[in-house]
């Protein structure tokens, strides 16, 4: 117990931070707010039922709906009040709508009908036509849309919405409905409310007609992801109600009026919902539920609910509004079913950030709500999970902390992850099984830093070796290889040795070109912007860096780690690195920087590794003729027009893999006996169709061309170039086949080039 001492000490200060934490008296940590934000999206995506839900249809204001009439659609928004008034017929008389909320405001009076301007005719310059004044009698019913569109709505459980904004100096417009529960509801009750200073809400002969009215402001996280929705929001000491309560009440009162056979719809009360005297103390303030008729609606401390998403975007049917307003929408899609009229259109602004998706349409979060509420699926996350976390927390955190420090590394890996299974299994079957939501990233954070810290100060002799290591593989490998080596150190050395290993460099074309047109620090920025993702790339694929040579890269494949793909892994390197420059162009451009294109060399073959140099300096890096002809291939990509060449050996050990076109036979500067050097197009099974039948086509033409069959030859690459016309591949063999063809190399002629320059 005395060695394990400071380890047990320590794992208590771990536990006793996390359990200050639940507690939230004294501090919070952001970072495990955070988490416990990430915990839950993580925890609903994986529980969610991700079907579609097909009582609620949501008829969309859509980019199509907002196109001109002559295109199918409404015109640009806001549309004229008669038109929404033709829309409530349509979904009540033509398709039988059940209910219809509206999550947009009418808040300005609608004008686009003229009639203001008849009304004012009437009084000033037109006041003595008797027959203009008949006519504009006879037409004003039809030319106050306002009036047109509360007219439609009366007497049908049409619920309208409107926002709240909590700033202090907000505006106000429109008129607000009657609140739920009224001012002087919770007085003495310390309950922190989401509480607003203005509003922005309908004209009042709508809200009159209406059958009632509801917030859609939905409480927005610190990390700007929208998981709850107010309940009740404060206005000057009342509470109101959201949309989706709002309708979920004119829906109660609908199917109360229909069992009694009355006519009359009476809506039901909110009744606050508190825990029982004998549970908690008679000091507890908390409102843990709403209360409407049949449905109970749990809340958290700020009387929010957690809206129970069903999954991504489209969990109910969307029917465009220019189809609904033009008659156009299948009757059997709206027939019954409860209609939530909004937008998803980017322009008009009610996209939202969720746990399911960046983008989600406001009007979406409502319908889950609604069909939440109606299926009592909302997630609960009553005042008693602040006790259930610090008991959890104190139960596993002092086990861990007297229990790791007993056993061997494997088995504290072993007993870490059953904990680690236990605590989130058991959170994820009562978060889905029992709707409720207990906090989980503290628990398992704590549970992640006692293993870590166990580990750590148990292994401190071994991370001595791999510090060692470190410095002395550092600065060439990636630190996974790192990781590896010092598993066993011994193992690894500088000193000098054969090994067959695949050699890699890469060049910038044209860099003279660029670097006189660039200023010392830019081109040094550009440098750095450039060879930093190319080095991660290589590090990527388990590389070693030899050395940058201004901007050529040299890289080996093969030591001080032993890798038996080490061809297969560079040229996935060297593929990926042409991606990732592409991918850099446009930031390259953004700075007005010219455009980078890289020539890449590989070659196979056995060569010697290890630390190599003077007395006055040594570095680790590779030499042989393999790592010179890895040197020249480089040297003459641009000669063929070829992104990546490859030499014989690195092409047989990965013919399987690839799929390679073979460039030539040429005889490089300083070799006199000829090589084969090809292409790699990319992965099997991933070059298209076309691309392989060119590459026959192209094959073939080389057959001819070392045949000496020049004509053929010729034809053969002149129906090529058709297709590629950029090809500068395809141009070099024709003007070679002209120069042979005038200028014969003879019978005994090998097919191979030979280039007099490096």
């Amino acid at each position: 117990m005395k060695k394990n001492a400071a380890r047990i000490v320590f794992g208590l200060v771990v536990v006793f931070v996390f359990i200050g934490h639940a507690a939230d008296k004294w501090y919070r940590i952001p970072l495990i707010d955070r988490l416990e934000a990430l915990a839950y999206d993580a925890r609903l995506n994986l529980t969610m039922p991700a079907t579609v839900d097909e009582r609620i249809v949501i008829v969309d204001i859509d980019e199509n709906s907002l196109r001109p009439r002559e295109e199918g659609g409404e015109g640009r928004w806001p549309w004229p009040r008669n038109r929404m008034a033709l829309m409530v017929d349509h979904l009540f008389e033509r398709y039988g709508a059940a209910i219809v909320g509206f999550d947009v405001v009418f808040a300005e009076p609608d004008e686009s009908s003229g009639l203001n301007v008849l009304r004012e005719l009437a009084r000033d310059r037109l006041k003595d036509d008797e027959r203009f004044q008949s006519a504009l009698s006879q037409l004003e019913p039809q030319l106050s849309y306002d009036r047109l569109f509360a007219d439609r709505i009366r007497q049908r459980p049409v619920v309208l919405g409107y926002y709240f904004s909590p700033e202090l100096r907000a505006a106000i417009s429109g008129v607000l409905p009657a609140p739920v529960l009224p001012p002087g509801t919770f007085a003495g009750k310390n309950i922190p409310f989401y509480t607003a200073h203005g509003y922005g809400a309908n004209l009042p002969e709508l809200v009159k007609a209406a059958a009632g009215a509801g917030h859609f402001n939905p409480s927005t996280d610190s990390d700007g992801v929208s998981r709850r929705v107010p309940m009740l929001a404060e206005y000057k000491g009342a509470y109101y109600e959201p949309l989706s309560l709002a309708m979920v009440r004119v829906l109660l009162g609908l199917s109360q009026a229909a069992k009694a056979k009355s006519t009359t719809v009476a809506l039901p009360q909110v009744v606050p919902g508190y825990p029982s005297d004998a549970i908690w103390s008679r000091g507890y303030q908390g409102l843990e539920w709403l209360q409407v008729g049949p449905v109970r609606i749990p809340v958290d401390d700020k009387v929010t609910a957690l809206v129970p998403y069903r999954g991504k975007q489209g969990s109910f049917k969307y029917l465009p509004a220019a189809d609904v307003i033009q008659g156009k929408a299948n009757p059997d899609d709206l027939k019954g079913k409860i209609v939530l009229v909004g937008t998803t259109a980017p322009g008009l602004f009610d996209l939202r950030s969720t746990p399911v998706a960046s983008v989600y349409p406001g009007v979406e979060i409502h319908a889950n709500l609604i069909a939440g509420m109606l299926d009592q699926t909302i997630k609960q996350k009553p005042p008693y999970v602040l006790g259930a976390e610090i008991v959890l927390l104190m139960l596993t955190g002092v086990a861990m902390t007297f229990l790791l420090p007993l056993l061997t590394p494997v088995k504290q890996a072993l007993a870490t992850a059953v904990v680690l299974l236990a605590t989130v299994g058991s959170n994820v079957w009562v978060f889905h099984e029992g709707n409720l939501v207990l906090p989980l990233a503290s628990g398992v954070l704590m549970i992640l830093v006692l293993f870590t810290f166990s580990m750590a100060y148990g292994f401190f002799v071994e991370a001595r070796g791999k510090r060692q290591i470190t410095g002395l593989f550092g600065q060439y490998v990636p630190p996974e290889l790192v990781d590896e080596m010092a598993k066993n150190p011994e193992h690894f050395s500088m000193a000098p040795e054969s090994r067959e290993m695949t050699v890699l460099f890469s060049d910038v074309r044209g860099f003279t070109t660029i670097s006189e047109g660039l200023e010392p620090k830019e081109l040094s920025n550009l440098m750095n912007e450039f060879l930093t993702p190319l080095t991660e790339v290589i590090y990527s694929h388990r590389g070693t860096i030899d050395k940058y040579m201004g901007d050529a890269i040299m890289a080996f494949w093969g030591a001080p780690l032993a890798a038996p793909d080490h061809a297969r892994q560079a040229i996935h390197a060297a593929l990926q690195m042409h991606r990732k420059l592409a991918e850099l162009q446009p930031h390259f451009h953004s700075r007005n920087w010219p455009e980078i294109r890289i020539g890449v060399g590989l070659n196979t073959g056995r060569m010697s590794v290890g630390n190599m140099g003077s007395r006055i300096r040594l570095a680790y890096t590779v030499m042989g003729d393999a790592v010179n002809l890895a040197s020249r291939l480089e040297g003459i990509t641009k000669e063929y027009g070829a992104a990546i060449i490859v030499g014989e050996t690195t092409r047989e050990l990965t013919a399987h893999d690839f799929v390679f076109r073979e460039l030539d036979r040429v005889r490089v500067k300083g070799k006199l006996e000829p090589v084969a050097i090809y292409e790699p197009i990319g992965v099997v099974g991933e070059v298209d169709k076309r691309k392989l039948d060119e590459l026959k086509l192209f094959n073939q033409a080389v057959k001819l061309y070392r045949a000496q069959e020049w004509d053929m030859a010729e034809l053969q690459l002149l129906n090529l170039l058709k297709f590629s016309p950029e090809s500068k591949l395809y141009q070099l063999y024709v003007d070679r086949v002209g120069i042979y063809r005038a200028h014969s190399p003879g019978r005994d002629w090998d097919g191979a080039f030979t280039f007099e320059h490096k």
